[in-house]
């Protein structure tokens, strides 16, 4: 008898999360090395937020809660869809997690048996599949190429869908493409999804407030109000309020589902955090003055990193719409040598290579499912993000 699970041999670690240790690896012995592999904003926590945890605390909030959450921030979580994106939800449709991870692996394991497919746009972030061969579903890849600025397109989806399918996993804008689908875009996914009703809609809306220039965020109930009744939509409080650490994810849905996902996480972790649910019931009510601030801010990073990687040699980097990442392709570099003397074979050679060589920690595009092409979050200082490049660049021009 095995000790551990069939199911682990099903998934792989988190690629994000392993060149971030390995970037932490490398400077805990001493080199220079710059990290842009971890999707986390450098900016602080608003004070307006720490300030509402230490009352919190202060005022001894410091008890379980109720699973699904306290009904301040529940009430917060209806208010913000409502007032944001014109969707009608009661507090009871809601439920906080800690983090969105735990909303999404709640809805999987809620609602998926053995056999149950889950199609998935690749590019994709490296946790979507692995939570769904976890909960015992099969993932389906439709590829959103670089030709279509990594947007999936209706007729693919259209040939995804199968009678097994049971989720539509949706994000935009896209980790780890930065992609966002317009109205017209979206809407030309949802005609495809009306004509499938045993397709539920899993909306990851997590980077909803970081798009630029004159981009509208639009959210797939919003687009087709028909598809309510089976949507779940996700957000969470970790990118446009820099929260991460906090560890608050929210969604609004079916209340069946809503339930479903009450009892599995009453077995798992109960509520979330009472001091990070108290700060993120600021985060949504209070001002929202700094987030047009720190978007300027990331747009301006956006600006720079496309500019200086379009003039590495052999890499080509399309302009995202939104969140804080670039996807560039190093098809140019494939069958190159690199300085070490190493052909670059695959994506993750060029990765490898470039932080071996010159101490800048990306990640590798296979990991999200479409290569060759890799990540870079620039969540970080302009210091650092251009000297970052200057290194890609002088790693690219000296291969042969």
């Amino acid at each position: 008898m095995a000790f551990l699970a069939d199911a682990l041999s099903r998934v792989k670690p988190s690629a994000t999360i392993a060149v971030s240790q390995k970037a932490r690896e490398l400077k805990a012995k001493g080199r220079d090395v710059i990290g842009l592999g971890a999707g986390e904003p450098d900016f602080d926590t608003p004070d307006n937020i720490k300030t509402a945890a230490i009352d919190a605390i202060n005022r001894g909030e410091t008890k379980y809660t109720p699973v699904s959450g306290i009904l301040e921030l529940r009430k917060a979580i209806a208010a913000k869809f409502k007032r944001e994106n014109g969707l009608d939800y009661s507090w009871e449709q809601t439920i906080v997690g800690t983090g969105g991870k735990q909303i999404l692996f709640n809805a999987f394991m809620a609602t998926l048996n053995p056999g149950d497919e889950v199609v998935i746009p690749a590019p994709y972030w490296v946790s979507y599949p692995e939570m769904v061969a976890l909960c015992g579903g099969t993932p389906v890849f439709v590829s959103a190429t670089q030709e279509h600025n990594f947007k999936l397109q209706a007729a693919d989806l259209e040939k995804a869908v199968t009678p097994k399918t049971k989720w539509f996993i949706f994000n935009s804008p896209s980790n780890p493409t930065g992609a966002a689908y317009t109205q017209d875009e979206l809407k030309a996914l949802t005609d495809v999804l009306m004509k499938h009703p045993q397709v539920w809609v899993l909306t990851d809306d997590m980077y909803e407030h970081l798009t630029y220039g004159d981009f509208k965020f639009v959210t797939p109930v919003e687009v087709e109000p028909k598809l309510y009744d089976r949507t779940l939509t996700m957000n969470g409080v970790s990118k446009a309020y820099a929260m991460t650490g906090w560890r608050i994810g929210y969604a609004a849905g079916p209340i069946q589902l809503i339930k479903a996902m009450d009892m599995i996480q009453g077995q798992q972790t109960s509520g979330a955090t009472s001091i990070a649910q108290w700060a993120a019931v600021e985060a949504l009510n209070g001002t929202q003055d700094f987030i047009p601030a720190n978007k300027k801010i990331f747009e301006g990073r956006r600006d720079l990193v496309v500019s200086m990687l379009n003039q590495a040699k052999g890499i080509v980097c399309p302009v995202p719409e939104g969140a804080f990442y670039v996807y560039p392709s190093c098809a140019g570099l494939i069958g190159k040598t690199a300085p070490s003397g190493k052909v670059i074979e695959t994506d993750e050679d060029f990765v490898s290579e470039l932080l071996e060589t010159e101490g800048v920690a990306v990640v590798h595009g296979s990991a999200f499912g479409l290569g060759p092409n890799f990540r870079i979050s620039y969540a970080t200082s302009e210091e650092l993000l251009e000297e970052a490049c200057r290194r890609v660049q002088r790693f690219c021009g000296a291969c042969k």
